[in-house]
């Protein structure tokens, strides 16, 4: 399963939904749709700044997570973008991959 953090912040019409329904009910909302594309949802907060939700959620490829995205930006509710988290162990193999690269102005071989 691969794991994101997904932000959202309400339009109006997602924060009167939002005052009509309460909290949980849209965390349970929220997780429903997880589910339905393979996934679970890990964690959800409300939050002040610059976003009002943040959730962390697992689902099995980009195109799940692209999927629920997708519905929840035209649903009108809301707008909201996707960070690809990685493991540590992810970090430690991409620090073991070796890449071939040329910086740019540098002489190439």
């Amino acid at each position: 399963m691969a794991k994101y953090l997904a932000r959202f912040s309400y339009t109006r019409e997602g924060l009167e939904g939002l005052m009509k329904e309460g909290g949980t009910a849209r965390r349970d909302a929220a997780a429903r749709a997880v589910e339905a594309a393979g996934g679970t949802l890990e964690a959800f907060y409300y939050a002040f700044g610059d976003h009002d939700l943040y959730a962390i959620v697992d689902v099995p490829d980009n195109e799940a997570m692209a999927a629920i995205m997708l519905t929840i930006g035209t649903s009108g509710s809301a707008t909201g973008s996707t960070t690809v988290l990685l493991t540590p162990e992810e970090v430690d193999a991409a620090v073991n991959r070796t890449v071939a690269y040329r910086p740019p102005g540098q002489d190439g071989e």
